[in-house]
């Protein structure tokens, strides 16, 4: 077996947020010890793995 690194791709994207929203994501990431950015990729994630209809899911 062989170790191989993966390496994951992103981009940049800007996104607007109500003052409140931030004020509970920053709380939270701090709480967590992660990234805003890492817990705003993650709230997204689960996000579109719970949608409704499944079928639409990507």
């Amino acid at each position: 077996m062989q170790f191989k690194i993966k390496k994951t791709e992103y981009v940049n994207k800007t996104f607007r947020i109500t003052k409140d929203l931030n004020e509970r994501l920053s709380q939270i990431a701090q709480k967590e010890d992660i990234s805003m950015n890492e817990l705003v990729v993650q709230c997204c994630e689960f996000a579109l793995s719970n949608l409704s209809d499944n079928k639409e899911n990507i």
